[in-house]
């Protein structure tokens, strides 16, 4: 892990002994103090939903990263210090209204997400695309081709499939929805199990 505020604050979400709960105020206060005056560069969160431990993390603009367990989230937590800012601080309390978004979206009550996104990590035509995955509706799919054309590049397909497989912020962004021109699934950064269970939950709200 990068040298950063990240690392001691790690611990206070273990507690094992008659002060943790003193330091876990003290921790909150910091967190409260250090966001108000802009002297954090990211927080973030893990919460668990029925597709394993989701870790969220989030700048002052928005959510700027969703990631899966299998991506590895200390490795994740390590490019976000190096890519964003290296002040990156654990927030156990937050992400309130993505945590709720996301809990009504595994039951098939949310179609979309409101929460404010950071799509700094996404630059040109890469950013492009995400912002076209963001019109496919719920419960339909789009092919990569047609994504490409939509965004004003038809023969970029492989671009679009690049695109998809680094969205720093799927479900939100929901690149899960491009599936290939044969109907096949395709490739997908939480696995093709995450993959299948994704379009099946919308097709069944649908």
């Amino acid at each position: 892990m990068p040298e950063s505020i990240l690392a001691p604050l790690t611990t206070l979400t273990t507690p094992t002994s008659d002060d943790t709960r003193h330091r876990a105020g003290l921790h909150e206060r910091l967190l409260r103090a250090a966001t108000t005056d802009d002297l954090v560069d990211v927080t973030y969160r893990v919460v668990d939903t029925p597709i394993g431990p989701l870790l969220l993390a989030a700048t002052p603009v928005g959510i700027v990263r969703v990631a899966f367990a299998s991506e590895g989230h200390d490795a994740v937590l390590e490019s976000l210090a190096a890519r964003v800012g290296p002040r990156v601080l654990l927030d156990p309390n937050g992400f309130g209204q993505l945590s709720d978004e996301l809990g009504d979206y595994f039951a098939g009550r949310r179609r979309t997400f409101d929460v404010p996104v950071d799509l700094r990590l996404a630059q040109g035509f890469r950013r492009e695309v995400l912002g076209r995955l963001r019109e496919i509706p719920y419960g339909s799919t789009s092919s990569y081709a047609a994504v490409a054309a939509s965004a004003g590049h038809p023969r970029a397909v492989r671009a679009v499939g690049t695109a998809c497989a680094t969205n720093p912020i799927p479900i939100v962004v929901p690149c899960h929805r491009v599936v290939r021109s044969d109907g096949t699934p395709g490739g997908y950064l939480g696995g093709p199990e995450t993959k299948a269970f994704l379009l099946r939950l919308e097709s069944a709200a649908a």
